[in-house]
């Protein structure tokens, strides 16, 4: 037998080949399948035929990842059957499905808004969209102004929404800290381009995007050290070695790590940066920073999309980590989380008060959302647990919708999004006011709307907890936050029309259904929550 031959044998023992559940992982292969295939189609289809053929190819992506989600658990892979897959790289359970069936269904929404052609008027005789007809443009260059003239519009954003998805889609199911690490670029970098391309106000878009894109790699850094020092802890990155070693049933796993696993230092300092690279994603206090300034300045269904899902994902994969991995340092991260809860809660309640621009007002909205969400968390109860699932399903819709009606509200600069042009809204376009006030009345938590039912849900796990004081703490914000959404809903139904005020587009069926799905599941889930919480409480175990 030659030595090469030799050699061949002897790595095959040693590095074994990687055993793949394909099955189990179709709902990501399909998204990332069809980003690669979008991309292929920006290559080789000519310009007229891309809207159409992209449009198409991302809505039957993601309805086809969603039946394949809904597969895996009809197949028991939520309860029963949960386990871990990839060799061990992704968790396949009820909090991992329950979370890619959220964020595929608001992606799927979100698509609705991004393929949206008939707010804006025509440009050279061509519908347009809401993203810049050149991207790599200057603004307000000649090739900005040919583009516009050709009639282009920047059909990449589909793609780049499936690459963002498919991170999206792993994130919360990560099971060790490089898969966690890797999907978190994966959907980051998606999102960065996409705040870059708004059509009008194209300097703020990008200074949006720049914004976002200097902070999240700020954030990423801290996620990578953490790591970084949780390996030099454990001696490995998979989640259930390192709660073994955190539960010191496993401590001195290699002789190379002997000096360095266990040491406490490590661990509390890598678990915190990591805490902190989610906490930036989650937009939670004092990690907020980013969130106005991009809401603002990205394209609006670009906002409500990151709003929505991104909340979603980088909620899973933070109960993922302290509910599998840091179990054992429950006393050490539950203050650090109660007062993350509170100052997120107040800070983004009170803040609010003083904006003056819809759209930031939804961001320091968010901001206080998290905080609420964050109350869930801290309970430390598979109630918990279950409830933030529920109130995360809940906000992503509502979110969708209200960021969908501000693309509706329009004077000759484009959105009309400062509060002042909102004024006798309700009597200029009754219907349009009274869907945004259904979603202000559930952002409120107002009874009979899918935020009372989600509040509801955390605040009774957080005091069962025994987070009394947070929940008193939830309350006040709750009233705080009340007042400037019922404050808008004022100025829209009691307040003079202005006579050079904005007006509200006819949207294509497209928009009308991504309101209607909103306004539909916000009222469903308010008057008849109990089958959806049943779901998210059979749904609330992890896979370890």
């Amino acid at each position: 037998m030659s030595t090469t031959t030799e050699l061949t044998l002897r790595a095959q023992e040693l590095i074994p080949a990687p055993d793949i559940e394909y099955g189990q992982l179709a709902p990501v292969l399909i998204v990332i399948g069809a980003a690669v295939i979008g991309v292929l189609f920006e290559a080789f289809l000519p310009r007229r035929a891309r809207y159409t053929a992209q449009a198409l190819l991302a809505g039957l992506a993601l309805a086809s990842a969603f039946a394949a989600v809904v597969g895996l658990a009809a197949a028991g892979r939520a309860t029963t059957e949960a386990g871990l897959i990839a060799m061990g790289a992704l968790a396949v359970d009820g909090p991992a499905l329950f979370l890619q069936g959220v964020i595929l269904l608001v992606s799927l929404v979100a698509l609705l808004t991004f393929a949206e052609r008939r707010l804006d008027p025509r440009a050279h005789g061509r519908h347009v969209d809401s993203f810049a007809a050149e991207g790599a443009a200057v603004p307000g260059g000649e090739g900005e102004k040919a583009a516009v003239r050709a009639g282009f519009t920047t059909t990449e954003v589909y793609p780049l929404l499936l690459f963002a998805v498919g991170g999206m889609l792993v994130f919360p199911a990560a099971n060790d800290l490089l898969t966690l690490f890797i999907a978190l670029e994966v959907f980051s970098l998606p999102l960065y381009v996409l705040c870059a391309l708004a059509r009008r106000k194209r300097l703020m878009s990008q200074e949006a995007a720049l914004k976002y894109f200097l902070l999240g790699a700020f954030s990423s850094a801290f996620l990578l050290f953490g790591i970084a020092l949780l390996y030099g802890y454990a001696g490995s990155v998979k989640y259930a070695d390192i709660a073994s070693v955190i539960a010191d049933t496993n401590r001195g796993t290699t002789e190379a790590l002997a000096g360095t696993t266990g040491n406490d230092v490590l661990l509390l300092i890598g678990g915190a940066l990591l805490v902190m690279g989610l906490l930036f994603k989650v937009g939670a206090v004092p990690f907020h920073m980013w969130t106005p300034d991009v809401y603002q300045g990205a394209p609006t269904p670009v906002t409500g999309f990151m709003a929505a899902a991104t909340k979603v994902a980088a909620f899973g994969a933070l109960l993922r980590l302290l509910y599998v991995v840091l179990p054992g340092l429950t006393w050490d991260w539950r203050p650090v989380m109660w007062g993350v809860a509170i100052v997120s809660m107040l800070a983004g309640a009170v803040i609010a008060i003083t904006q003056t621009d819809v759209k930031r007002l939804l961001a320091y909205s968010s901001i206080a959302h998290a905080g609420f969400i964050l109350a869930g968390v801290v309970a430390a109860t598979p109630s918990g647990i279950s409830s933030v699932l529920f109130y995360l399903a809940a906000y992503s819709f509502v979110t969708l919708g209200a960021f969908a009606v501000v693309t509706l509200v329009r004077d000759a600069g484009g959105e009309a999004t400062h509060l002042s042009k909102w004024a006798g809204l309700g009597r200029r376009s009754p219907l349009v006011a009274a869907v945004f006030a259904v979603f202000l009345l559930a952002f409120a938590g107002i009874p009979l709307t899918s935020g009372f039912a989600g509040k509801f849900a955390v605040f009774k796990a957080a005091a069962e907890g025994g987070a009394g004081a947070l929940v008193v703490v939830g309350v006040i914000a709750s009233a705080i936050a009340a007042f400037f959404y019922i404050r808008v809903i004022v100025l829209m139904f009691f307040s003079e029309p202005k006579v050079e005020g904005p007006s509200v587009a006819v949207p294509s069926p497209l928009t009308t259904t991504a309101i209607a799905v909103g306004v539909a599941v916000t009222l469903v889930l308010g008057v008849a929550p109990q089958y959806f919480l049943d779901l998210a409480s059979q749904a609330g175990v992890f896979a370890r």
